[in-house]
């Protein structure tokens, strides 16, 4: 019984430990980590090169278009942005190639902000 008992409890310990945390992500346990978001005031200078520069730009530069795609020109990703494949790739819609590629989906802010800037016509500001 003293055998099962051990068993049974280091079976229960394995599972909190390796069940606990499977989902969590940065952004969903400190949203406010780095300051509030403010998806209003967007431009594309300040709020969407950040974006682009981190997550987009290895595989879509000029010097490397990945999949004929350029984000790191105001032309490239303005191109994108108003034909809505950026906005259907970078929020996973179906049809579209989740990018991304191999990473984690944008957190919230950074979505809002690209929703924010199409929406207001992707301006050069």
């Amino acid at each position: 019984m003293q055998k099962i008992l051990r068993y049974a409890i280091v079976l229960l310990s394995l599972l909190l430990f390796f069940g606990g945390c499977y989902n969590d992500n940065e952004y969903d346990l400190y949203p406010f980590a780095s300051g509030p978001c403010d998806s209003i005031n967007v431009s594309y200078a300040t709020s969407i090169v950040p974006i682009v520069n981190a997550t987009c730009n290895v595989c879509h530069s000029t010097a490397n278009p990945s999949g004929n795609v350029i984000t790191d020109t105001y032309e490239g990703l303005s191109t994108q942005a108003l034909s809505g494949r950026l906005w259907g790739a970078v929020n996973w819609e179906n049809g579209y190639f989740p990018m991304p590629q191999d990473g984690s989906q944008l957190s919230p802010c950074d979505l809002a902000k690209i929703k924010n800037w199409i929406n207001q016509g992707a301006p050069n500001n």
